[in-house]
């Protein structure tokens, strides 16, 4: 039986109903089964390898009932794939070194990921000795889960089986495996350094939570001199879309399945639902939780579910059960000024802004914290929105990106930011005006205004004015009263795809982090509680208050009126 395969055909013809990125691994399963054919790809299937462990794993107790069940056929496809695909030049070498499980909770993806680290314990042999395997997690509590199944399953076997009895181990913090030296650890940022550390397997647990990339760096670090090591991330969606999660590794793996990336190392099992709106129909809840395919669950899942959704919309709290039970990536605010899937949709590739008009925005937070320059260039039927920032680190880097959950470091190398070179950590504005007026001559730009939050402005006001007093600064005051309609209408063209951006994480975040307050002359954005960086909006929208009055609708470029059939 190709388990994996039957799974695969019955998602793309819809006899299991499935959410889009899972319909996208089933079509990626069957693409690559006819590509293995192909000299140029170079990997194959092996299903008989792929049934072996499917075995090895239904043979495994559960931890609470310490009962073997049959795996789950959604289950099946991710072990198979894991197991079945080998190097064609080296077949002890596996295919994919890199996995992410995303699914709601209660879906079985710390039991399923526990049979991996089991069947690497005690039955892996490339390497054939000292395979170390990690559980970690972004604390201590975390990282003990999928390593206390492991040991509750193991010591179920040792119980039934003498020669995995006399060949392993089991101690408080360690399983180990006597007859290979492999052993199983649960790691996490509490645990401090580990001699040797060489993670054969590295599990990373509820990956949303992470504030930082230390752990996935770590174990990735730890893997440069293994030629068939494996990082499996686990996770189910979360509310800080700042997270590494959400920011670097979901948007990868979405792009994997898509093929706008091709990894061939890279597998990715996304169980979400696709709208809010579909949540409403139960039918449609095996999207986000495919345990729902199992008969003998149906019902107590089912239930479970609609309670849970019940009470959410009684409450007002239906981000929470969205994101935990229907594995969508949501605000934490009810109030957010923003939908992120409606800034998501608004993306575009970068544009090429040479030559083009510009107005600035500007937000000068502390000098001890971030300065913002965000920027609106119209284009024929919407404006073209994006944002550079300066990063303080007067006290400590690691605590900024630690404190506003944004990697600074990897953002400047991506161009998005630029960390303050001044020995006092403070962001020096001379640097700043100096960055401006190298980006305006080196695109040519057209500027047509700066647009600022008079507080704290004054340095940079007084260096533009000696320099380019042909540049109209426009000082917006801020408060309700100025800002509540183009705040309203901002978020109104976003939704209308009148303002489009490119893949930018400080303004995307700043969009995350926005909730909407009012008083009795409109509304405004806010930080909201949960996180506190939203100065790269702030400036857009300083912007955004000249902008929105301008009729992009009867836009003309310069091409349009130099051309010789311009006239009045």
């Amino acid at each position: 039986m190709n388990y994996v395969k039957d799974y695969a055909e019955k998602v793309i013809s819809g006899e299991i109903l499935a959410g889009k990125k899972v319909i996208l691994a089933a079509k990626r399963f069957i693409n690559d089964l006819e590509r293995q054919e192909d000299d140029d790809f170079e990997y194959y299937f092996d299903n008989e390898r792929a049934n072996k462990v499917i075995g090895f794993m239904e043979i495994l107790p559960d931890p609470k009932t310490m009962q073997a069940y049959p795996l789950a056929d959604f289950q099946r496809f991710i072990i198979g794939n894991m197991y079945g695909w080998w190097r064609k030049d080296d077949n002890s070498k596996r295919r994919f070194r890199k996995g992410m499980l995303s699914m709601a909770r209660k879906n079985g993806k710390s039991i399923l990921i526990s049979g991996v680290a089991l069947y690497e314990f005690l039955l892996g042999n490339s390497p054939a000795f000292s395979r170390q395997i990690f559980c970690t997690a972004n604390d201590k509590k975390q990282a003990n889960i999928v390593f206390t199944m492991i040991k509750k399953r193991l010591n179920s076997l040792r119980s039934r089986d003498g020669d995995t009895k006399r060949g392993t181990k089991v101690v408080r913090d360690e399983i180990r495996n006597l007859d290979d030296y492999s052993y199983v650890r649960a790691l996490s940022k509490d645990t401090g350094t580990v001699d040797g550390f060489e993670p054969h397997i590295g599990i990373l647990d509820e990956y949303a939570a992470s504030k930082t990339t230390e752990m996935m760096e770590l174990l990735e670090s730890g893997q440069a001199l293994l030629d068939n090591s494996l990082i499996m991330i686990i996770s189910t969606a979360g509310f800080d879309l700042n997270a590494p999660m959400h920011t670097v590794e979901y948007p990868y793996a979405t792009k994997v399945l898509k093929g706008d990336i091709v990894d061939d190392t890279y597998f990715a099992y996304i169980a979400e639902q696709d709208s809010v709106d579909e949540v409403e129909d139960p039918k449609n809840w095996i999207k986000s939780n495919p345990i729902l395919a199992v008969d003998s669950l149906n019902d107590q899942v089912n239930g479970y579910l609609q309670k849970r959704w019940t009470e959410a919309k009684e409450k007002g709290t239906k981000n929470a059960v969205l994101v935990k039970n229907f594995n969508m990536w949501r605000q934490a605010e009810e109030d957010s000024y923003m939908d992120v899937e409606t800034w998501e949709e608004a993306e575009i590739e970068p544009i090429d802004i040479t030559g083009q008009r510009v107005w600035f925005g500007i937000d000068v937070g502390k000098s001890s914290d971030l300065y913002a320059i965000s920027w609106l260039i119209p284009q024929e039927g919407y404006w073209y929105a994006n944002s550079y920032a300066f990063v303080a680190t007067k006290y400590g880097l690691d605590a900024k990106i630690k404190a506003d959950r944004l990697d600074y470091r990897r953002l400047q190398d991506l161009g998005q930011c630029e960390i303050t070179e001044l020995e006092s950590g403070i962001i020096d504005v001379e640097r700043v005006y100096q960055w401006l007026d190298d980006f305006v001559t080196q695109n040519d730009l057209d500027v047509q205004g700066i647009c600022f939050d008079p507080a704290q402005y004054g340095s940079l006001l007084t260096q533009i004015e000696k320099n380019h007093p042909e540049w109209e600064q426009i000082s917006i005051r801020q408060g309700t009263l100025t800002l509540s309609m183009p705040t309203k209408q901002f978020r109104d063209d976003v939704l209308d795809h009148r303002i489009k951006h490119p893949n930018n994480e400080i303004l995307s975040g700043a969009i995350a982090n926005a909730v909407l307050k009012s008083d009795n002359n409109g509304v405004r954005i806010d930080k909201n509680k949960y996180a506190n960086k939203i100065d790269a909006l702030d400036a857009l929208l300083d912007a955004y208050a000249v902008c929105f009055r301008e009729d992009i609708d009867n836009y003309l470029t310069s091409e349009d009126i130099l051309n010789s059939d311009f006239g009045f």
